[in-house]
């Protein structure tokens, strides 16, 4: 774990490498491919759906990313680099490119985007070059491979286990269930497919002041790969976003350390090793940060994968040490860079910039105190952030904040409340153990900080400042706001991006103190992986469920069971003394043993969210809602039917009706229609999101217009929805409601499943 990557003047003349050798550099990245590909496969993607996807991904994203990375980016480090951040520039042009073609009228034709930057790289002689690199002055280590395929391979396994085998990428039955979200995201993807600039598809007219970008990518998706929309968003979109973020992570890693390892380890702390939890089923008192939110909100991984490139391209902006194992980008390209990821970022998700605004400024803030000087590289890009976030916050967002407030510490007090019998003396110390269990179950693996900045006596490197700065500043979001629907977390899984990054590198400093042998570090690779494998075991045989009744109680299996591995950990300090006498070899090994094993007690978490799903069947383990067969059918009717401009009227809003009130989180039309709807479920909509599913429809003039149109037509009035909203389609679900008879009069009834009907306003 000790190789470095020395710094070059530029590329060198490698000695001819041996087929052999080459097959078995490459055998990683074949084995994680194909390994995601079967699992696609047997979770009923069809083999032509996947190769639309893989010529897509190569086409429309990698090419063109890799080829403007290439021009941007000065000499060369690996292949490996060009890739996973080509994917992400792709990711930016991609965005860019969708805009303008819908904006055009021509969003068909958009699988031509790619040809705009193949051609300029073949026109331009300047740009010829970056075709084809024939010397990297770095190649992947094989362990390092292996590592990033068996962290992509592991994490595919969990999003199948609890991802693609809960949801069908359409209802099979009238009894199937699904997440909650998920249907309104795929409404989200419908939108963007069709319309530019995008409203909310349930409520059609209304702006949609959201993070939508990651909806256009799916929307792209399907537009350039011919592919059926469902197919992208319930089972292709999200393992390859996933992958690209644990290779990028690893990337990065790599890349500001001049450490290979540390990126290995870095991507293994991020999507192998999950939340530390001792209850089963698994709850999730401070929320998660990798767990459960990369599929129940695609926006989240959308949105890290260009982060995580962000980060990479900030560091070569604040860090222009000519020393660096890794020479920097070139200013310039480094710049433009981070700039084209912020504005891309900035409404892949609303937590994120924030986030590197603060890091910036902790940085700025740093090495003007150590330099004395100002350090106007971090200054510049600081002013950028603040570019990209005020057009944002006024352009896409409309300076709505979701019931964003101030109240610190609004997520951990619950937990430190107690009931009023217990004595005064107890509150202080409930603060504590809340803030110790939070810590635990949280942010354990990101114990590797702490010894970086002991071995470094806090004279951090200045990318070292802007890793720390981004991991206090999630930490900091997280505890100073609240927010309704918790989404004060996601600031914490925006800070998590530089944490990983820094406490891997805090590990690696260790091991290279401790001078291991390649003996000694097979085996502690040994003992990480049979801690982690014993802890699964005993979670999964003795782990019980959380205690209900006051919050605190939740807390007390952490509390229980970190006790007991802090005692079996100073039990094992102390005979650790002993036990380098009588066996020299262990001698300086101790510090790096008990950080691997503080950074592994969270492995169960990941397998743990499995198990529970796996006891799930129907629908997984989280929130599920009713998705019928014959809704779909009709809904999927009326798309191959209608146009893309036609407006739906439906008499179905409800979720449920609970003492009268209708829980408006019904998004299954505007989903599998992919049209808007004149009024489906408003609980989403931008302007009543933060106030709860049950709070009635803003305009109860326009519901009851459209309402009537059902239950007692009239010509004037079917005239009025046609004319005036541009609706020329009624969907009837008789669940929520028959239709009046006059209806066949006056419309022409066009599709009839026995629960739904479709109706054509001439």
């Amino acid at each position: 774990m000790t190789a470095t990557v020395p710094a070059v003047a530029g590329p060198t003349r490698r000695a001819p490498t041996a087929p052999g050798s080459v097959l078995l550099r490459w055998a990683p990245l074949g084995a994680a491919v194909g390994y995601v590909a079967v699992v696609l496969l047997v979770a009923d993607t069809a083999p032509l759906d996947l190769l639309r996807y893989a010529a897509y991904l190569l086409w429309a994203l990698i090419l063109p990313g890799t080829l403007v990375y290439r021009a941007l980016r000065g000499r060369p480090h690996t292949l490996v680099e060009d890739v996973a951040m080509g994917t992400a520039v792709g990711l930016v042009l991609e965005l860019a490119a969708w805009a303008v073609w819908m904006a055009l009228g021509v969003g068909g034709w958009l699988w031509l985007w790619p040809a705009v930057v193949v051609g300029l790289f073949l026109g331009v002689p300047r740009l010829r070059r970056h075709w084809w690199v024939r010397d990297y002055p770095a190649r992947a280590p094989i362990g390092w491979s292996w590592s990033v395929a068996g962290a992509v391979a592991f994490f595919t396994t969990y999003l199948s286990v609890t991802f693609l085998e809960r949801n069908p990428i359409l209802p099979t039955s009238d009894r199937t269930m699904q997440y909650l979200d998920l249907a309104y995201q795929l409404s989200l993807a419908g939108e963007a497919k069709h319309h530019f600039p995008l409203h909310v598809p349930q409520v059609a007219g209304e702006p949609l002041d959201y993070h939508w970008f990651g909806y256009a990518h799916m929307a792209t998706t399907s537009l350039i790969g011919r592919i059926d929309l469902p197919v992208v968003a319930l089972r292709l979109a999200i393992p390859a976003l996933c992958a690209a973020a644990i290779v990028l992570t690893a990337v990065l890693g790599w890349r500001v350390s001049g450490r290979p390892y540390v990126g290995a380890i870095a991507a293994a702390l991020f999507f192998v090793v999950g939340e530390t939890n001792f209850t089963d089923p698994v709850t999730m008192p401070f929320g998660t940060q990798a767990t459960f939110v990369v599929w129940h909100g695609m926006s989240m991984i959308y949105s890290w994968v260009l982060l995580i490139a962000l980060v990479a391209a900030l560091a070569d902006v604040v860090d222009r040490r000519a020393d660096r194992p890794v020479p920097p980008l070139p200013f310039a390209g480094a710049f433009l860079l981070a700039t084209m990821l912020m504005v891309a970022s900035s409404a892949a998700k609303a937590s994120s910039l924030p986030v590197v605004g603060l890091a910036l400024a902790f940085t700025a803030v740093a090495l003007l105190v150590r330099t004395r000087r100002i350090p106007w590289a971090v200054v510049w890009a600081g002013l950028a952030v603040g570019a990209a976030q005020l057009f944002v916050t006024a352009v896409i967002y409309r300076f709505r904040a979701y019931g964003i407030t101030v109240e610190p510490f609004h997520s951990l007090e619950p937990f430190w409340t107690l009931p009023p019998d217990r004595p005064s003396w107890a509150g202080p110390l409930a603060v504590l153990a809340v803030v110790g269990v939070f810590l635990v179950n949280m942010q354990l693996r990101v114990a590797g900080v702490l010894p970086l900045l002991w071995l470094t006596r806090g004279r951090l490197a200045p990318v070292q400042w802007l890793l720390l700065g981004g991991t206090l500043a999630g930490l900091v979001f997280y505890l100073a706001l609240a927010q309704s629907g918790g989404g004060n977390q996601y600031f914490l899984r925006a800070g998590f991006t530089f944490a990983v990054v820094l406490s891997a590198w805090g590990y690696v400093l260790v091991a290279e103190r401790a001078d291991l042998t390649r003996r000694a570090r097979a085996g502690i690779g040994l003992v990480a992986l049979a801690l982690a494998v014993v802890l699964v075991a005993v979670q999964l045989r003795y782990a019980g469920p959380a205690p209900g009744g006051w919050p605190f109680d939740s807390l007390r299996p952490l509390l229980w069971w970190s006790g007991g591995l802090a005692v079996l950990a100073v039990l094992g300090a102390g005979l650790w003394r002993p036990a380098t006498q009588g066996i020299p070899a262990l001698r300086g090994k101790g510090a790096v043993l008990l950080l691997t094993a503080v950074l592994v007690v969270g492995a169960p978490g990941l397998v743990m969210d499995m198990a529970k799903s796996q006891r799930n069947p129907n629908g997984g383990a989280y929130t599920t809602v009713p998705l019928p067969k014959s809704r779909v059918d009709a809904a999927r009717w009326t798309r191959e039917h209608s146009a893309p401009s036609d407006v739906l009227a439906t008499n179905a809003h409800c979720l449920v009706v609970v003492n009268g009130w209708c829980d408006a989180r019904s998004f299954w039309l505007s989903a599998y229609a992919e049209r808007r709807v004149l009024v489906e479920g408003w609980a989403f909509a931008p302007r009543v999101a933060a106030l709860g599913p049950y709070t009635p429809f803003w305009d109860q003039e326009l519901l009851r217009r459209n309402d009537a149109v059902f239950t007692d037509p009239t010509e004037a009035g079917l005239r009025e929805l046609r004319d005036r909203y541009g609706v020329r389609w009624l969907v009837v679900d008789r669940q929520a409601g028959h239709e009046s008879p006059e209806l066949r009069r006056l419309a022409t009834l066009r599709y009839d499943n026995g629960r739904m009907a479709v109706y054509q306003i001439s």
